[in-house]
């Protein structure tokens, strides 16, 4: 019993059968050898499993690959160093992780300012804390370092609380100010 032209009781796997023997025979007229894949044309004309790369699996396979999911972590810090973005990155964690760098009784009581050429300039709420700083500072450079790499922070520059102002607006009289307060 041959196979039944479509729609004369075939079913499921006899359609198959027959629909692969009549692309077999399309391909017999064409010259081509059923079964045998050839590469594909540089004009874009073929089927598209003629199209893929063969040397390309599809698969990544069991071992570690490009193509396997990352942790974000992982493509973040691959990201920032192919754009060059790691000395922003450290500048910011300074800022960002002080009290967990420092500690947190002198982060209670000194605040980062600016860090420019490898200079972190720091404000202390008080003069004795100003002054606490800076026999602290060999101590607090190499915490630092230790945390965000050696090179980001190269020295700091401590300063103390900044005195009330008195001039108010565009024009003022030259000379010391009131002194009968701050005198």
């Amino acid at each position: 019993m041959g196979p039944q032209p479509p729609g004369q009781g075939a079913r499921g796997r006899d359609l198959a059968k027959a629909a692969l023997e009549a692309a077999r025979e399309k391909a017999r007229a064409r010259g081509a050898e059923p079964g045998v894949r050839r590469p594909a044309r540089a004009g874009g004309t073929g089927s598209s499993v003629l199209r893929q790369d063969p040397r390309r699996r599809r698969w990544s396979g069991a071992g570690v690959d490009a193509r396997d999911p990352q942790p974000l972590g992982r493509l973040a810090s691959r990201l920032a160093v192919e754009r060059g973005w790691n000395g922003q990155l450290a500048h910011g964690h300074v800022f960002g992780h002080w009290a967990r760098l420092v500690g947190a009784e002198v982060a209670e009581h000194a605040q980062p300012v600016a860090l420019r050429d490898g200079e972190l300039t720091v404000r202390a709420s008080s003069t004795a804390w100003a002054t606490q700083l800076r026999l602290l500072q060999g101590q607090l450079l190499v915490k630092i370092a230790g945390a965000v790499g050696n090179g980001v922070v190269r020295r700091m520059r401590i300063q103390g609380p900044t005195a009330p102002s008195w001039r108010k607006g565009p024009r003022h009289i030259s000379g010391r100010g009131p002194r009968d307060t701050y005198g």
